[in-house]
């Protein structure tokens, strides 16, 4: 006799795709550092208070089909998620000129990548929702209740690893040193910034 399994959520994961946008808000200046005061001056407000160069932003919404059992329990037997992401970007106002051009093709190519990870993050974040959520069974729940309590604790806690995960990213790509200070120092100081 032959026996064959399979992962449903592997089965799920393959049925859906991010829907991936971007915006941008307009900034002016000739020079890196016109530029880059332009986006201290514009950029979006993270949390509210502290403006960024870019962000990125998501929409998550499920559709989710819970089925009672004939054991009493309740089991969550699908979970198909519609995530749309927003990357939110600057965008200099008047074309830009000779080497100041290059210089920020070269940010903005940087800071677009660093977004890039955070998009995939939160696409880490909606295959482990699945993975945690498609299969998962509450006993004692034939009206199917308590199933939705225990789903929101346990994707509580992934998406606070989640934030923890992307503020870590940061923390290193920020710091003196890193990827985007670099990109920051370069479009600042670098030829044609003056």
């Amino acid at each position: 006799m032959m026996v064959c399994t399979f992962s449903l959520p592997s089965l799920v994961h393959a049925e859906w795709q991010a829907v991936e946008k971007t915006h941008t808000y307009a900034i002016s200046g000739q020079t890196g550092a016109e530029l880059y005061a332009s986006i201290g001056e514009r950029g979006p407000k993270v949390g509210g208070m502290v403006r960024a160069i870019a962000h990125t932003d998501f929409k998550l919404t499920w559709t989710r089909k819970y089925e009672p059992q004939d054991n009493n329990a309740c089991t969550l037997v699908s979970a198909k998620p519609k995530l749309i992401i927003t990357y939110t970007l600057p965008k200099p106002s008047k074309p830009l000129q000779g080497a100041m051009a290059q210089n920020w093709e070269t940010f903005i190519s940087g800071v677009r990548s660093h977004e890039l990870v955070h998009g995939d993050f939160i696409k880490d974040l909606v295959k482990a929702i699945e993975s945690t959520s498609v299969g998962l069974s509450v006993d004692a729940d034939p009206n199917c209740r308590k199933i939705r309590a225990e789903l929101t604790r346990r994707l509580g806690e992934l998406s606070v690893a989640q934030r923890q995960r992307s503020r870590d990213f940061d923390r290193v790509e920020l710091s003196d040193g890193g990827n985007i200070h670099q990109l920051i120092l370069n479009l600042v100081n670098g030829a044609g910034s003056r």
